[in-house]
């Protein structure tokens, strides 16, 4: 890729090494940026610049905005992840103007950003599986130690219901613990 990508990325990668919530000793955010590029290569190998560039960015900064400053309630939780989706368009927004990318190119990776036009547009549906399993390979467990079986099964059938057969297929073969599985089991039947 050119050097305004190579600069994008490093940028993306900066803010997210900010983040003071750490994994496996790393940014969480950061983390959660290189997974989501790598799920992205695996789908599409031949990915767009600006479907790498929003795989990056996805969820850039997240920790600025916590769950806790909204209701804990489902409008809550939507109005949450709305205000998230804006923020992070428009913080790769920023930063994406900054190394001198173009209007169109900027508009393109908002729009994945804010999954508009979803199924219908391929990139959107590619990023759209790699969220999903990000969710169900690193994430999955961790929230099912604390959440209750119908909870998360509702969440895998939602999980499910948005992805496409590959990525159905890529899920299929990710490792899970006994619960996890059982739980993947209700969710499918």
């Amino acid at each position: 890729m050119n050097d305004k990508f190579q600069s994008a990325i490093a940028c993306f990668d900066a803010e997210n090494s900010r983040d003071p919530n750490l994994e496996n000793g790393r940014p969480r955010e950061l983390l959660y940026a290189e997974r989501l590029t790598q799920w992205v290569l695996k789908l599409a190998p031949h990915a767009s610049e600006v479907l790498l560039l929003a795989a990056r960015c996805q969820h850039i900064c997240r920790w600025e905005s916590p769950r806790e400053n909204y209701p804990m309630t489902r409008p809550g939780y939507l109005k949450w992840r709305a205000d998230l989706k804006k923020f992070h368009a428009e913080k790769s927004g920023a930063i994406l103007r900054k190394v001198g990318y173009d209007d169109d190119t900027i508009r393109r990776v908002q729009d994945l950003n804010l999954k508009k036009n979803f199924p219908a547009d391929a990139e959107v549906r590619v990023l759209e599986d790699a969220l999903c399993l990000v969710f169900l390979e690193f994430q999955f467990a961790a929230l099912a130690a604390k959440s209750d079986d119908e909870k998360m099964v509702n969440a895998v059938r939602k999980s499910w219901e948005k992805m496409t057969e590959a990525a159905r297929a890529e899920a299929l073969k990710l490792k899970f613990g006994e619960r996890e599985k059982e739980l993947i089991v209700r969710a499918l039947a």
